[in-house]
């Protein structure tokens, strides 16, 4: 009390002395003389109402102790709410609060209430009165729920948000023991309180259950059911009735069911029970539409009725910057949301044999044969969809040429199933799964050949061009109603796949730092725990040798093949001979111990010194390892991938092991690490220990008889006779589903597949439909090529975005050991691989950053994964890489970038750039220098683009001119035959390494590519249907002359030359000999397309070996070797095939920023104010309504002389980092002459206070206009 009493009297820096020294004083607080400290509660009380940050977080921490000390005492806690502590606790949790805590104080803050409200009636009275729901549903609600992952001991008061969150609701929700006076009151309170328990119910209910759908992990699916349950026990409103039959508990319900936890399961069914007892009319055929009974069937004929211990491991998160609890404190699930601690706290509450007990009772009670019968009692619904299921699959019984047959049954099932879709019976999440609709479309629409391992030269593969043509149709019947019909499936299948999923997330804490020697396969130090394996010779194997009957210690981040080549010779009965063969094989040892999942340069743990290898180390290995001190680090993106693709063509000559655990083949695409994870996760258990990781294990190995076919793309370049479909078929199967999540998930890798091939459908809906209207006029259903048009709107990309999937990749990413060493599971992977359309474009943001760059460009703090990332993905934080000056010239923009991507371009550093005679440096004239040299390669001088003489803004003749192509900017034709310059093509070179550098150093570009030249980036094939993204007019004539070409294809087949000579095969009233079309491409008369060729003219005998030569000029070879040359300049900086996972949109975000610069109204949210401003002051408020009036060039300008670069960043201005600040500028007596400056390495502008809005734009015109060009002081 002596240092509180004059409290009010001191300094702020005196007043923090002062109450840290009450914390350590509450640190250690007398237990017989309470009075001694609550006196002192009422002036921490009123300090909470402060602004100063340090003093309140120092004064709830104070409470917090006070109340750790009292809980015991319902009197003395009830003293506590008199002072108003509930008041300002609950003041503090409004996320609009003028004091932002830290996460550690806020979680506090939260105990503290649940403290209170546990040991005091009062207390609990109290929150619900202030409607502590609505303060609890805002902070679930834009907590990021990818930050809502437990650690690994979840007890730890501070150590979550959410978890806390859901504790305080636990409690706020009593139980009714007898022999509880406490609980009977506060049960009491709510049954004469309706309308409160009401109110808290509408406003947590509907979170929870988001909660559970988005991918929470175990700890928060238990304390959101458990939260639930007792919210269902204690009501007796028919309006959270509907909230719950709203949120469809029912198909929630079922999903749970299907986990493998016993305690999730067991609330559960709880939660069913006691929904069908009280509400029995409203949920019972609810839960037999939506597969609640088919689960309970599922969990009485299973197994699963054994308990099963939650170890954090899987579906948790394991966080090493706090300080890990003891092994005492480690609770039982069951046990995690109790309040007080348990001596018996390792001790499951739950029976072994309950999970079979509540399912029994529940099904006996509610679903007996007069109610349901298993076996007869189908929906209506679903009994319909397996019929239809089963119709579509006796079509694949019909002969695959018998086109005309396959199009009039599909189109008759197809619409069947399509207005079962849209009718007003709706289909529940289960029916659409269970009925075997999807299994039966992907199967039939890939003739079978999504679920089977193919290779080149496959007689399946001949199939292909019959794949295509089922997809063009089912294209042209999914849209034929817009994309209505359409996005009804992708939303089932997304439904559909959120609830059969399984994918773990796995977290690393057994792998935390610390020092270990890896025998095999090189020899070396790491920085996290190896694996003890044994390795043991399969019984049967007789061609190979023992290895050995000691464990040894194996890199987890090693590939099995890494393992193989280690093994080989040491195990091998006939002894390599040649010198050339043993130095090949150590060699392939080195190489393949780079290799892991995810290929992050420099990240791996350096070569240490001999010196530091543990005592315990075998001596033999000494050698190895100072054969490894000497290798060198990690070279750049083109280097590594040179390696690695030699290091694969070497280890193709050794033979290859076989490799077993438990019996089970492990897969040789994996690392140890993750092989050995997949086959855990095989075995029905939803978490892992991880001391079961590290080992032992014993893994037998034997000689591998088939050698594996490593080409995974089906559909090579003109493979296919007619290659029509084969951009489209070669996105489909290039990168395949892999089978291992068919063996873990088959009806997941069904929706997998089938969803792929929507977003595929999607993606090429041009080209699909283009092509079945061409076919159509061909064959004589469209007779005017008018029709030809495509109006057809594609499904937004967001809705093939799997919020489950994202929000779990979310979470494993902040698993530090993942990040750091890439020890991701192999799921991740997997998915990433294949569906990257299934993640958000912030999560395939990080996932690209942490592949092309390594950990240094992910953060894990949550302040730069939520929503407000001061950096953006824009601009990363790169603070831990070094930094490179660099002087450019202005007069000399392209020639001082060739020098500088020379001397950078594949360094791991930021570059900061100054000018020749100018005094800035830093973030702005970076950023002024990648805009200018984006502006130098748009000069239509340099020859690079299609233009024409208008295309371009300035004067033809001067290097100021800066192409402007509606369409985007694409590669200027070259003929073979020409002499294309080499200096165009090292321009090409240069630019590739420019944009490569920019996205490796989060710099925005100024270049407008089309989305053909992105596709080309991307690795794409283009068709004479992507000529509409780069000419839209050229591409509309060559379509309408394809089709001209294919109806008399059409007629010459099936009537002969004769009839097809008198069929209407004009161009829109004129013969194709009347066009005088020669053999050159349109727009370059230098570009001759047929050389050799005796007749230049087009007629209709060559009019299709015209348009193809047309089209082969325009995207194919004719721009061959420009684009060879960007990717070979882009490989300098890092692989570009990490850029896969994107689509063209989201590649132009990545490189540009945002197309919409400036939301008039969420600008006052994202710029500061400051020194004599506020967002009131009239000239801020001029500045505002100036920037509305802006056009977008004016706009441009501007950012451009504020930030130094005409775009922002991903997420526009509020990822602008530093924020956009504006401030009073103090110069001459009269401001009226002063003009506007700025600091654009802070973002900064300095703005006099005009008289009139009319003079601020004049001025700030001025400058924008002719302040550029320069940094000097200001």
């Amino acid at each position: 009390m002596a240092v509180l009493s004059f409290i009010d009297f001191f300094s702020t820096s005196i007043q923090r002395v002062a109450i840290s020294t009450v914390v350590n004083i509450c640190r250690k607080l007398p237990s017989e003389s309470p009075s001694l400290f609550m006196d002192a509660v009422p002036i921490l009380c009123n300090i909470l109402q402060y602004e100063d940050r340090q003093l309140v977080e120092n004064v709830a921490i104070c409470l917090t102790k006070i109340a750790d000390q009292v809980c015991e005492s319902p009197a003395l806690l009830d003293q506590l709410c008199r002072h108003g502590l509930i008041h300002q606790s609950t003041h503090l949790l409004n996320l609009n609060s003028r004091t932002t805590l830290s996460q550690p104080v806020y979680n506090g803050v939260i105990g503290l209430l649940r403290k209170l409200s546990s040991g005091s009636t009062l207390a609990f009275r109290t929150l619900y009165e202030l409607n502590i729901g609505y303060r609890l549903k805002e902070i679930m609600s834009t907590y990021d729920i990818s930050h809502s992952v437990s650690t690994t001991h979840p007890i730890n008061a501070c150590s979550n948000q959410v978890h806390e969150v859901l504790k305080l609701v636990i409690e706020l929700l009593p139980a009714s023991p007898e022999d509880n006076q406490l609980a009977l009151e506060k049960e009491s309170f709510l049954v004469n309180q309706p309308d409160l328990l009401q109110r808290f119910g509408t406003d947590m209910l509907p979170v929870m259950i988001r909660v559970l759908n988005s991918g929470a992990n175990v700890h928060v699916s238990y304390g959101c059911l458990s939260a639930i349950h007792k919210l269902t026990c204690l009501s007796k409103s028919g309006n959270l009735v509907e909230l719950l039959k709203n949120a469809n508990i029912s198909s929630v319900l079922a999903g749970i069911l299907s986990r493998k936890d016993h305690h999730v399961v067991v609330v559960a069914l709880q939660l069913a029970e006691v929904l069908l007892e009280k509400y029995s009319d409203t949920f019972l055929n609810s839960f037999i539409k939506e597969g609640v009974f088919f689960a309970i069937e599922a969990l009485l004929n299973s197994d699963r009725g054994q308990k099963n211990q939650v170890s954090g491991f899987i579906q948790g998160s394991a966080d090493l910057s706090q300080k890990p609890a003891t092994k005492e404190t480690v609770k039982c699930l069951c046990q995690s949301f109790e309040k007080s601690p348990s001596s018996s706290s390792k001790t499951c509450k739950i029976e072994n044999d309950s999970v079979y007990r509540l399912a029994t009772r529940i099904k006996e009670s509610f679903f007996g044969p007069e109610v349901f019968n298993s076996e007869k009692g189908l929906t209506d619904v679903l009994q319909n969809l397996k019929d239809l299921s089963v119709a579509l699959s006796a079509l694949m019984t019909v002969p695959v040429d018998a086109h005309v047959l396959h199009d009039e049954k599909f189109f008759s099932i197809w619409n069947q199933i399509r207005e079962r879709l849209n009718g007003r019976e709706s289909v529940s999440t289960f029916e659409f799964t269970e009925s075997g609709i999807v299994k039966s479309l992907a199967n039939y629409l890939s003739n079978g050949l999504y679920q089977r391992k193919l290779s080149k030269g496959d007689p399946e593969c001949d199939h292909l061009p019959l794949v295509g043509k089922r997809y063009e149709v089912f294209t042209r019947l999914l849209w034929s109603d817009g994309e209505a019909t359409s996005s009804v499936l992708v939303q089932k299948l997304q439904n559909s796949l959120s609830s059969l999923e399984n994918f773990p997330i796995v977290l690393s804490q057994f792998l935390k730092q610390r020092n270990s020697f890896a025998a095999i396969p090189n020899g070396r130090c790491t920085s996290y725990p190896c694996l003890r394996v044994r390795f043991l010779k399969a019984e049967e194997e007789t061609s190979l040798r023992d290895y050995s009957q000691d464990f040894v210690t194996v890199d987890p981040l090693c590939c099995l093949d890494a393992v193989n080549q280690y093994m080989w010779p040491k195990v091998n009965l006939e002894p390599i001979e040649s010198v050339e063969a043993k130095d090949q094989a150590i060699e392939c040892q080195s190489s393949q111990l780079q290799s892991t999942s995810i290929s992050c340069q420099g990240e791996s743990s350096s070569p240490m010194e001999i010196d530091s290898v543990p005592s315990d180390a075998p001596q033999s290995q000494g050698s190895q390892v100072e054969d490894q001190t000497q290798l060198p680090g990690h070279g750049s993106g083109s280097e590594q991938e040179n390696a690695s693709s030699s290091s694969s063509e070497k280890e193709d000559a050794l033979p290859r092991l076989l490799f077993r655990l438990e019996g089970l083949e492990l897969d040789r695409s994996l690392t140890v690490y993750q092989a050995i994870l997949l086959h855990k996760l095989k075995s029905d258990i939803e978490t892992t220990n991880g001391s079961k990781m590290s080992g032992p294990h014993y893994i037998t190995y034997e000689r591998d008889a088939q050698l594996e076919d490593s080409s995974e793309n089906l559909v090579s370049p003109r493979s296919m006779e007619d290659d029509e479909y084969r951009p489209f078929l070669s996105y489909l199967f290039a990168h395949r589903l892999a089978l291992r999540l068919k063996g873990s998930s088959p009806p997941a890798y069904d929706m997998l597949f089938l969803l792929k091939s929507l977003e595929g459908m999607n993606r090429f809906l041009f080209h699909l439909v283009s092509l079945g209207r061409i076919n159509a006029f061909g064959e004589g259903r469209l007779e005017n090529l008018d029709d030809l048009m495509v109006l057809v709107r594609p499904v937004a990309h967001s809705e093939f975005v799997s919020s489950k999937l994202t929000e779990k990749l979310e979470q494993q990413l902040r698993d530090s050991f993942a990040v750091s060493t890439c020890g991701l599971p192999p799921w991740f992977n997997d998915l990433m691989d294949s569906c990257p359309f299934l993640f958000s474009f912030e999560v395939k943001s990080k996932y690209f950053r942490l592949a092309a760059f390594g950990s240094q460009k992910v953060h894990h703090h949550p302040q730069h994964l939520s929503s407000s990332n001061v950096h953006g993905e824009g601009r990363p934080g790169t603070g831990s890489l070094p930094r490179k000056k660099f002087l450019a010239y202005r007069e000399k923009v392209l020639e001082s970038a060739a020098q500088m991507m020379e001397l950078y371009g594949n360094q791991k550093v930021i570059i900061e750039v100054e000018y020749n005679e100018e005094v800035g440096t830093g973030l702005g004239p970076t950023l002024e220098f990648y805009t200018l040299v984006s502006r130098a390669f748009q000069n239509p001088d340099l020859g690079m683009w299609r233009s024409d003489c208008s295309s371009f803004v300035g004067k033809p003749g001067e290097h100021s001119g800066v192409l402007l192509s509606p369409s985007g900017l694409f590669p200027r034709p070259w003929s073979g035959t020409s002499t294309t310059s080499s200096d165009m093509l090292q321009k090409f070179v240069l630019l590739g390494t420019v944009v490569a550098k920019a996205l490796q150093d989060g710099r925005v570009l100024d270049l407008p590519f089309s989305k053909a030249f992105y596709k080309l980036i991307l690795g794409q094939e283009l068709s004479s249907f992507d000529i509409h993204f780069v000419d839209p007019a050229l591409c509309k004539t060559l379509v309408e002359l394809q089709a001209l070409a294919r109806r008399r294809k059409v007629f010459t087949e099936t009537q002969g030359d004769s009839l097809a000579a008198k069929c209407d095969l004009s161009f829109h009233g004129t013969k194709i000999e009347d066009l005088c079309l020669e053999f050159v491409l349109p727009g370059y008369t230098d570009y001759d397309l047929a050389p050799h060729s005796d007749n230049d003219m087009v007629n209709l005998d060559n009019l299709e070996e015209y348009i193809k030569a047309v089209v082969n000029a325009t995207v194919c070879d004719g721009i061959q070797k420009q684009v060879e040359a960007f990717r070979s300049g882009f490989n300098q900086v890092f692989p570009i095939e990490h850029l896969r996972i994107f689509n063209e949109e989201e590649l132009e975000t990545m490189l540009c920023g945002e197309h919409d610069l400036f939301n008039m109204n969420e600008v006052l949210d994202h710029i500061k104010f400051d020194h004599g401003y506020t967002s009131s002051s009239p000239p801020v408020e001029n500045l505002l309504e100036i920037l509305h009036e802006f056009d977008k060039e004016q706009q441009r300008a501007f950012l451009q002389f504020v930030t130094g670069s005409p775009r922002l960043p991903h997420g526009g201005l509020a990822s602008l980092s530093p924020k956009l600040t504006i401030v009073r500028k103090h110069g001459s007596d009269s401001s009226e002459t002063d003009l506007p400056s700025v600091m654009t390495c802070a973002n900064y502008l300095k703005l006099p206070p005009y008289s009139s809005k009319e003079k601020m734009k004049e001025k700030l015109m001025y400058a924008i206009t002719e302040g550029q060009g320069s940094f000097h002081l200001s």
